[in-house]
């Protein structure tokens, strides 16, 4: 039976009636279905501004000019703010970016980090960072890490045809050095070195790890999940020499296209044997590389980030904190991990190292903005090919000259 409403029932009704009107269930529906066609694409971004009023220039090429660094950020869920600021840290518009966040965060959070980077003027004006729309589960300790990667770096090769280096980086991680410094170093450098740590020397991993055999759901899952164990085993392979080393990497784009496009069958293989190795993101890289005739001699036995272990050592290595500045500026590095969002020592990082401004990019040579002004430094640019390493350039310089000098590098290049 229908009750009748009372004459305050009425009012009641006829407000919300007022006060919502069609329009604003329909603009509901309009920006509902934004929403989720923004999380369908590919990239969450939207393009140059047409108002900045500048000409942008792209970065020239050639002997004697900086290169083109091509980064691959990654996160989980609650990620988003340690990415924006990492970001923020290594940014320079010659570079290439993409960030990453796995099916650990949100479609909201995704969505958030796209809108803070499109809302940084010089960020937006050089149209050079692309946000992951799309989310997958990524397990870091399963295949589906190298996966992520390999597809990072598929995404990067489509997206720019002129970076020279592609750069690994979590959100746990920060740079030490700014980036004229890198690019400064990195210019006198041959274009065809890979920084992979890596070794044949596997100890216990070799029963602990490769033999053992294990299935990543986060291959065929729609959450991320932890990779489990099977009871059978395998022997170590002879059809190819096995080696381990650090995840984090700085590869050649020749070697990426490699892995990518693979015109060899090599690539391929490996990915399907790692597909079961516990961990395969520290060994698949470096068993390709040192697989290949081709690239075997390109390697430098270095990965040029500073981590500090447990004794003995854990998983991951320790969070940094204040009592490791010094040494980790001492060690030359250009990146450290892992560290704690918002952690006290990246803040001294920030003032003393890279004189990054709060909410403001890295300044560098190409930053025309007044010293010392009010002003964001980077608000204005100029060129964008010159660089001018800072004090902290020669330790960094130091340790890659030691690295790549000629006994040293091929008295460490995959020894079988």
């Amino acid at each position: 039976m229908m009750r009748l409403l009372s004459f305050s029932e009425k009012r009641v009704v006829a407000f919300w009636r007022n006060k919502f009107s069609p329009w604003i269930g329909i603009a509901v529906l309009i920006m509902a279905g934004l929403f989720v066609a923004a999380l369908s694409r590919s990239f969450l971004d939207w393009g140059t501004d047409q108002d900045v009023g500048v000409k942008l220039k792209v970065p020239s090429k050639g002997p004697g000019k900086p290169p083109v660094f091509a980064y691959w950020i990654s996160g989980t869920g609650g990620d988003g703010r340690k990415i924006l600021r990492l970001l923020r840290a290594v940014y320079h518009p010659r570079n290439q970016y993409l960030l990453q966040l796995d099916a650990g965060s949100a479609d909201s959070e995704r969505i958030e980090l796209a809108t803070a980077v499109r809302s940084g003027n010089v960020i937006r004006a050089f149209s050079n960072v692309h946000v992951m729309g799309r989310s997958y589960p990524v397990d870091r300790t399963g295949a589906s890490a190298v996966a992520a990667a390999l597809h990072g770096a598929a995404v990067l090769l489509r997206l720019n045809d002129g970076w020279d280096w592609f750069i690994t980086l979590s959100a746990s991680d920060y740079p030490i050095v700014t980036q004229d410094d890198l690019l400064h170093v990195f210019t006198s450098l041959p274009r065809d070195l890979n920084f992979i740590d890596h070794t044949s020397d596997l100890g216990w991993k070799e029963f602990g790890r490769f033999d053992k055999i294990v299935v990543d759901p986060s291959l065929y899952m729609d959450k991320n999940t932890g990779f489990f164990f099977a009871t059978e085993t395998k022997k170590t392979p002879d059809a190819f020499k096995l080696f381990t080393g650090s995840p984090w990497v700085i590869l050649t784009r020749p070697f990426l296209e490699y892995c990518v496009r693979g015109w060899d069958n090599l690539p391929r293989k490996l990915l399907m044997y790692f597909s079961n190795v516990p961990y395969s993101i520290e060994a698949y890289f470096q068993t390709v590389i040192c697989n290949t005739p081709e690239f075997r001699n390109t390697t430098v036995n270095n990965d040029l980030r500073y981590f500090l272990w447990e004794d003995p050592p854990k998983l991951e290595p320790i969070f940094l904190n204040q009592s490791h500045y010094k040494p980790m500026l001492k060690s030359g590095a250009a990146f450290a991990r892992q560290f704690v969002e918002d952690a006290a020592v990246l803040e001294k990082v920030d003032e003393k190292v890279l004189k990054r401004p709060q909410n403001g990019v890295t300044p560098g040579m190409w930053c025309s903005g007044s010293v010392g002004s009010e002003e964001d430094r980077c608000s204005r640019w100029g060129d964008i090919d010159a660089v001018e390493p800072g004090k902290w350039a020669k330790r960094f310089r130091s340790l890659v000259k030691r690295s790549v000098s000629g006994e040293e590098l091929y008295s460490n290049q995959c020894k079988f």
